[in-house]
């Protein structure tokens, strides 16, 4: 198990996937919905058939065409003819979002509508490809003027792609209006297009392991800036400083889907730096916890922050978030509260103030040592944490993530309306060390203590096969039969990879159980990179599933064979490396035919 986590992925590597979709004007537009969104059910390939619209119009007004895929119960991919479709009808939905609605995420090709429930996906479903698309356009976004120097490492090499020469390459990125088609790859990331796909090129075809931040790049018909320092297979033309994201303004990214960006070339760049304010004088708190030892890694985690998929942002929170509801609800917090997940033990800390605490997840033996002696902690029940005392956490004998809650919550600053750790990204508190002071809040009026319960989460002992449920799709039909058979009856076991982006498995040996070839697909080419949600199975060409957890990737370029159910992700995020998993499909989701009695 990794501790900071890390990935290999970029713009330039197979995650973000190769496919471009054909040119198209890149316009948004207001929807109209039309028909009486008769319900439509997924055949095997995941793929509703095209809408077509119930009103007699002329055929200057009929819908584009449409299908509908499911991701998980709560969510689904709504595949789109072209970049200017998947635009207006971003667009539309972002203005007007169904209920339940959590995020919509454009990408190359599709849309993916994520929601609270799966109620309200049903019911969603059962509309949106028949919505209507017509000439009106909203409010354009903001303009944005980006100064570059042009000297990118892969300028000469573009200019004879283009035949248009190192000038002629710079005239041609100057000149033209780019405008944000969507996000994803990375918070702050951009996919820019323009009227004509002045400058199409292919990637390279050795993706650069890193690629420095401000550096300004083209690959297809996409022009993009790299927010930061990230792997990537993109041609690079030139480097801004421009800051394409920060987290301490009120709109972090420099660039949403919508805006007009204009590229201006300059010989160099004049970065005035502010002047940097200095530390606040440090001043113990009476009321807090003091991190004595963080084990192998301890992050402060809540529910996340949902909605910002357009930002290149996940959700994150808990990886087990039923464990991290349980404990914030034993000392009476709302499930909204910050905790400390901590991975297999080892976690230390010291008690300012008298506290109430709970432990909940991986059952770990827990000692408190203090003036007056010590004592043994139950999991799963609240307990007291007086002055001056240390709880100590043990190694967990089943599972890998112990969350402790203190009555009030930690009260680590926020970002982007969350205090989780987001381990990919990088965004909000750092991983815990030795010597952090951890402020409690007071606990809200009219909240409990709760009395002791049964683990939110049954684990498995060593040596127990777990079955995981799987939503089929949205990408199943890429698989032969053969592949979706050895998928469903072979145990794949967790490697020591894995990590809170997700859980890798093991390349299956030639020998029983695991012989059989790996997850062959049934087709050729590479998927245009599409949303993604927690859950999603995404098989990479070595034919191993990654299962993505809280801090995964918002879009991928792998196709994805089916969508662990929510209720079975907390149980995931516990396997230690060497589980054995074996997945089983469940029978996908259909649109909602009548709503009223419908239950999530």
């Amino acid at each position: 198990m990794s501790g900071r986590d890390s990935t290999t992925h970029g713009p330039g590597a197979a995650h973000d996937g190769t496919g471009v979709p054909s040119p198209a004007t890149p316009r948004a537009a207001n929807v109209t919905r039309s028909g009486s969104g008769a319900p439509r059910t997924a055949p095997r390939d995941r793929a509703t058939a095209p809408a077509t619209s119930s009103s007699a119009a002329p055929d200057t007004a009929t819908p584009p065409r449409t299908g509908l895929r499911w991701a998980g119960t709560r969510a689904f991919l709504i595949e789109c003819p072209s970049l200017e479709h998947v635009m207006r009808l971003h667009a539309h939905l972002s203005a007007h979002p169904y209920p339940g609605q959590l995020d919509v995420l454009a990408a190359a090709e599709t849309v993916l509508l994520t929601f609270t429930t799966p109620a309200a996906a049903r019911r969603a479903a059962s509309d949106v490809v028949d919505i209507r698309l017509d000439s009106t356009e909203p409010a354009a976004g903001k303009d944005v003027a980006i100064d570059v120097v042009y000297d990118g490492e892969d300028l000469a090499a573009v200019g004879k792609l283009t035949g248009l020469g190192e000038r002629g390459v710079i005239e041609a990125h100057t000149g033209a209006d780019w405008t944000a088609a969507f996000g994803g790859f990375a918070p702050g990331f951009a996919y820019l297009v323009a009227d004509g796909d002045p400058l199409e090129v292919p990637r390279r075809d050795s993706p650069r392991t890193a690629v420095p931040a401000g550096s300004v790049a083209l690959a297809g018909r996409f022009s993009a800036v790299y927010p930061r320092r990230s792997p990537g297979g993109w041609q690079l033309i030139g480097h801004t400083d421009a800051p394409l994201w920060d987290v301490d303004r009120e709109e972090p990214a420099l660039i949403r889907p919508g805006d007009t960006v204009r590229y201006r070339a300059v010989r160099e760049l004049v970065t005035v730096s502010s002047e940097t304010a200095l530390p606040a004088s440090r001043r113990e708190r009476k009321h807090a916890l003091m991190i004595e030892d963080p084990g192998m890694q301890s992050l402060p985690q809540d529910r996340g922050r949902p909605g910002r998929g357009d930002l290149g942002v996940v959700a994150s929170g808990a990886a087990d978030r039923a464990s991290a509801e349980q404990a914030n609800r034993l000392v009476g917090n709302s499930p909204e509260a910050a905790v400390i997940e901590t991975l297999l033990g080892g976690l230390s800390v010291t008690a300012r103030g008298h506290h109430v605490l709970a432990l909940s997840g991986a059952p770990t033996p827990a000692r408190i040592e203090g003036p007056l002696g010590g004592r043994a902690v139950t999991c799963h029940a609240p307990f007291a944490l007086y002055d001056g005392e240390r709880l100590t956490l043990g190694a967990p004998d089943r599972g890998l993530r112990t969350y402790l809650a203190v009555r009030g919550g930690i009260d680590v600053p926020e970002v982007l309306g969350s205090r989780s750790s987001d381990a990919l990204s990088g965004i909000g508190p750092d991983p815990l060390s030795a010597g952090d002071e951890l402020p409690v809040l007071k606990a809200a009026a009219g909240r409990t203590v709760g009395l002791p319960e049964p683990p939110a989460v049954t684990l498995p002992t060593p040596g127990e096969t777990v079955t995981l449920r799987v939503s089929p799709g949205p990408r199943d039909d890429w698989f032969t039969p053969e592949a979706l058979e050895t998928f469903t009856s072979r145990d794949w076991v967790v490697s020591e990879q894995s990590n809170r982006v997700g859980v890798r498995f093991e390349e299956p040996p030639d020998d029983p159980p695991f012989e059989g070839p790996p997850l062959e697909r049934s087709r050729e080419g590479e998927l245009a990179s599409e949303g993604v949600v927690a859950g999603s199975l995404q098989v990479p060409h070595s034919g191993v599933p990654v299962l993505f957890l809280a801090d995964h990737p918002v879009t991928g370029g792998y196709p994805v064979i089916g969508v662990v159910l929510p209720e079975d992700l907390p149980l995931a995020a516990q396997l230690p490396p060497s589980s054995a998993v074996r997945f089983t499909f469940t029978d996908p989701p259909h649109p909602a035919s009548d709503t009223a009695g419908d239950t999530p």
